[in-house]
C-alpha cells in the first residue's frame, strides 16, 4: 500500500464500498490525466479497460450519496494533527470564482472577477462563487507558508445566505472538528464582521475600512437611572489617526511577509469599531513604510494580546490562500470537469480544492525535506519546492507504482531503467 492509498483509505467511512472505489479511481485519474482535467478523461486513465459504465463516475458526482463535509472533516483533522503541533491553529479564509460557461449549470451566476478587476475597472464573470477555509502551514524548507483547504461552500446568487454567513458556519464546524485548538482566522475586509459573530475560541485579524466609525471604550456606568453607554467618544478615522501621529509615536519593527523580512513603522490602539463589534475592543494597528512608497495599511485584530508586528505578519501571510487558488485551477484543472446538474458543479469544485490539500498532505509526509523538482538551468536559484513539483512527484510516485505492476519484467539492462526514468519524468511534469 503506497503511502498515498492510506491517505485516501481514511476516507472510507464516508462512502459504501462501491462508491470508495470509485472516488479512488476518480482522484487518482485527476492526478494522472494529462492535459484538460474532464470527467471523461479522468476516466481514460483511471479505467481504461471499462470496467465500469462511463456514467457511474458522472452519477457519483452528480448524485452519489456521500457526504462532502465528511471529507473535509477527515482532512481537517489530520493535516491539523500531522501539521499544528501547538494550540492555535493558523486559518484562512476567502472566497475565489470558479470559471464556467452555460446557461444552465447549477449553483453557477455571474460575480465580480476579483482576479481581472482593478480599482478603475470591475470585471464580472459566470461562474461558481466558493467561500473558501485554508490551513496555514510553515513548510520546513522555509519561505512562503501553505494554504491547504480544509472547508469550502458554495454561494449562490441571490442566495439569503450571505458568504459571511458561509464563513461564519464554516468557522463553527472547524470548532467543534479541532475541541482542543483555538483558530486565528485572517482575512480580508471583506469578512470583517467576522469580528463580531461570537465565534467559539476563534481569533479574528482583518483590515480595517479607511472610514470606519472608531470610538473610545465605553465609559463605566454611572449608577444613575437610564441606559448605560454602549460607546465612548467618537476618535478619528483611521487615515486622521495616522496623520495626527508624530515621529515619537512609531515604532520600528520587522515584519516576516510571506518568508522575507520588512523594516516597517507601526502603531497599536485598542479601540472600539461599533459597527463590527459592539461589545469588545479590537487592536487596531498602522503600518507605514519609512520610505513613503507604499501607503498606510490599516488592520485590526480581536486578539488584544497579540503585538503590532504579529498582527501585520499574520494578514501578511494570508496571501498563501491566493496561491492555493491558483494552483487548484491551473495545475489541477480545479474548473474543468463537465459537471452541471445537481450537487455536480460544486462538488467537483471542492473535491479540486479537497485534493490540492491532499497532495500537500502526501507531500510533507513523504518529502519534508523538498528537493524532488527537476533541476532546470532558467531556474538556478530554487529552492523551495511548489504545489506543481509536489504534484509531479505524486504523479511520478503513483506512475512508477502503476508501470511496475504492469511490467511483465522489471530486471534488465540499465537502458530500460534510463527509458523508464525519462518516461517518468515527461509524465510527472505532464500538462
Amino acid at each position: 500500500m503506497t503511502a498515498f492509498t492510506a491517505l485516501l483509505d481514511r476516507t472510507g467511512t464516508v462512502f459504501r464500498t462501491p462508491s470508495f472505489a470509485i472516488f479512488n479511481d476518480l482522484l487518482s485519474g485527476w492526478i494522472l490525466a494529462p492535459g484538460r482535467r474532464t470527467i471523461t478523461a479522468m476516466i481514460a486513465v483511471a479505467d481504461p479497460t471499462n470496467r465500469r459504465a462511463h456514467d457511474a463516475y458522472h452519477r457519483f458526482v452528480r448524485d452519489g450519496r456521500w457526504s462532502m463535509p465528511g471529507l473535509w472533516q477527515i482532512l481537517a483533522v489530520h493535516a491539523v494533527g500531522a501539521f499544528c503541533p501547538t494550540e492555535v491553529v493558523s486559518i484562512d479564509l476567502d472566497d475565489t470564482l470558479f470559471h464556467k460557461t452555460g446557461r444552465q449549470i447549477e449553483g453557477a451566476g455571474v460575480f465580480r472577477d476579483a482576479v481581472r478587476s482593478t480599482a478603475r475597472r470591475v470585471v464580472y464573470a459566470t461562474g461558481l462563487n466558493m467561500v473558501v477555509v485554508t490551513l496555514r502551514v510553515s513548510a520546513p524548507w522555509g519561505g512562503m507558508p501553505i494554504g491547504l483547504p480544509i472547508n469550502a461552500r458554495l454561494h449562490r446568487k441571490h442566495d439569503p445566505i450571505t458568504t459571511v454567513a458561509h464563513a461564519t458556519a464554516m468557522l463553527c464546524q472547524l470548532a467543534d472538528w479541532l475541541p482542543d485548538k483555538t483558530l486565528q482566522v485572517c482575512a480580508d475586509g471583506a469578512y470583517a464582521s467576522l469580528a463580531g459573530a461570537d465565534l467559539p475560541r476563534t481569533d479574528v485579524t482583518s483590515r480595517m475600512r479607511r472610514d470606519a466609525a472608531l470610538f473610545e471604550a465605553a465609559p463605566p456606568r454611572t449608577g444613575k437611572r437610564g441606559r448605560p453607554r454602549l460607546r465612548g467618544a467618537r476618535l478619528p478615522t483611521p487615515p486622521e489617526l495616522a496623520a495626527a501621529l508624530h515621529d515619537k509615536d512609531w515604532k520600528t519593527v520587522t515584519l516576516d511577509v510571506r518568508g522575507t523580512t520588512h523594516t516597517r513603522l507601526v502603531y497599536r490602539r485598542d479601540v472600539l469599531w461599533f459597527g463590527v463589534c459592539r461589545t469588545a475592543l479590537v487592536r487596531l494597528v498602522i503600518v507605514r513604510d519609512p520610505g513613503g512608497i507604499e501607503p498606510d495599511d490599516f488592520f485590526f485584530s480581536t486578539d488584544l494580546t497579540a503585538t503590532p508586528a504579529a498582527i501585520a505578519s499574520r494578514y501578511a501571510g494570508r496571501w498563501s490562500i491566493e496561491v492555493t487558488f491558483r494552483d487548484t485551477k491551473q495545475d489541477l484543472g480545479g474548473e474543468n470537469p463537465q459537471s452541471w446538474k445537481g450537487q455536480g458543479p460544486e462538488r467537483a469544485a471542492c473535491l479540486a480544492l479537497w485534493l490540492h490539500g491532499l497532495t500537500w498532505c502526501w507531500y510533507l509526509d513523504q518529502h519534508p525535506r523538498g528537493g524532488t523538482w527537476i533541476v532546470r538551468p532558467w531556474y538556478p536559484r530554487k529552492t523551495t519546492p511548489s504545489f506543481l513539483d509536489a504534484l509531479a512527484a505524486l504523479r511520478r510516485s503513483l506512475w512508477q507504482q502503476r508501470i511496475t505492476e504492469l511490467s511483465a519484467d522489471t530486471t534488465g539492462p540499465n537502458d530500460k531503467t534510463v527509458i523508464t526514468e525519462a518516461l517518468l519524468d515527461a509524465l510527472a511534469y505532464a500538462a
